[in-house]
């Protein structure tokens, strides 16, 4: 290799995936049930299991699973609900799905999440819910926003979405919320390749949920197949619902990783804090655990101090250098659909979403490749 050639460029992200992952995906595969069955009944129960929670819906995505939660929270045409702009737009999208308007709140600059404080000046009497987003895996303070919304009989539906193996409290990132979505987009620790899973305390509500996510069907389809009666148990339809279903497939690879999911949270917290010694003087600062919580570091997002490169530039010269860095959490109120839709004015989320840049973070990252990615970003904050 010549000394201008530049070596293979280092990732954001990888998941880790292998030969167990694959065998039992092929098991399900060969088991001849490939849809909706006893694999995916299996995961939900081993999820609800892991977090301490009463029950664990699986779905397509963790965009369905917040359109679900939000028909769960009885939202619907003329309520508000209140979500951070700094979120993937999913957030604010689901909350359109169901007829509902999105209001814009602002977040905590160091943890990107919304705060009680953020929240409250824009609860009014058509607020209904408010979504609270676990943004790259950070903890959200739950019990501090869900104190300053029950005077208003405000439901808060948790975005776990990245939060896989984050803690709030002592306890597993969602397992106290009444109602929270996740995502197992292969971005996140725990992928299914695509797919999501909605938690909640009410057996009623769980009900529900499975039988929107399949139509609005009474019987599901492997119940009716597991049942005595097989093919002459006849569903009925009694609302309409959707096709939010995971396959067995998915599942299958779903049971896998959660048992890895403990050394795939203690990889990446040591890699963390591996960066933030590589990176000391520079003035960078790195996300960091919240005093309520400890992240999973699904994103590892720094910010540049002031004076630094813009954030376009540091992203070109990373490139050069084979380091694939990409741009932070993007804010929902500055894309076409939600332009102009913010309310007040949101001074956190526009620094955040202009400035920030997230970090090559993977299980199989090398000590040789962080230190790549680190000397990469000095030069480039030259």
């Amino acid at each position: 290799m010549s000394s201008t050639t530049v070596p293979p460029t280092i990732p954001v992200m990888v998941p880790w995936l292998g030969e167990e992952e694959a065998e039992a995906a092929a098991d399900a595969v060969r088991s001849g049930w490939v849809a909706q069955g006893p694999r995916v009944a299996a995961f939900e129960r081993a999820f609800a299991g892991h977090l301490g929670v009463e029950h664990a819906v699986a779905v397509s995505s963790c965009t369905t699973a917040l359109h679900l939660a939000l028909i769960g929270a009885g939202v619907g045409p003329g309520d508000e609900v209140v979500v951070p702009s700094l979120s993937f737009v999913a957030t604010a999208n689901a909350v359109t799905y169901v007829g509902a308007v999105p209001v814009f709140a602002d977040v905590d600059p160091a943890t990107g999440n919304l705060t009680a404080a953020t929240v409250e000046p824009l609860l009014t009497g058509r607020t209904r819910a408010v979504i609270a987003v676990d943004q790259g895996g950070v903890p959200v303070d739950l019990d501090g926003i869900r104190a300053a919304v029950a005077p208003h009989g405000v439901t808060v539906v948790e975005d776990a979405a990245c939060a896989a193996g984050s803690v709030y409290r002592g306890r597993p990132a969602g397992a106290g919320a009444d109602l929270a979505a996740y995502s197992f987009h292969p971005r996140k620790l725990l992928t299914t390749g695509e797919g999501g899973m909605v938690t909640c305390r009410d057996g009623a509500l769980a009900a529900r949920l499975r039988r929107l996510r399949e139509h609005g069907m009474s019987v599901s389809a492997a119940d009716r197949h597991a049942s005595a009666g097989g093919a002459s148990v006849l569903e009925t339809y009694d609302e309409i619902g959707f096709n939010y279903r995971m396959t067995d497939v998915q599942a299958a690879v779903g049971l896998v990783q959660l048992r890895k999911l403990p050394a795939m949270v203690a990889r990446r917290r040591e890699l963390a804090a591996r960066y933030r010694d590589l990176l000391a003087g520079t003035g960078l600062r790195p996300v960091d655990d919240p005093e309520h919580g400890t992240t999973n570091y699904q994103s590892c997002w720094v910010l540049p101090p002031d004076g630094a490169p813009d954030r376009a530039e540091l992203l070109a010269r990373l490139a050069a250098a084979g380091v694939s860095a990409r741009r932070g959490i993007m804010a929902a109120h500055l894309e076409a659909p939600y332009k102009g839709a913010a309310r007040v004015p949101l001074p956190a989320t526009e620094l955040l979403t202009r400035r920030s840049l997230i970090l090559p973070l993977f299980h199989t990252l090398t000590e040789e490749q962080q230190d790549r990615v680190a000397a990469a970003l000095r030069a480039a904050l030259g």
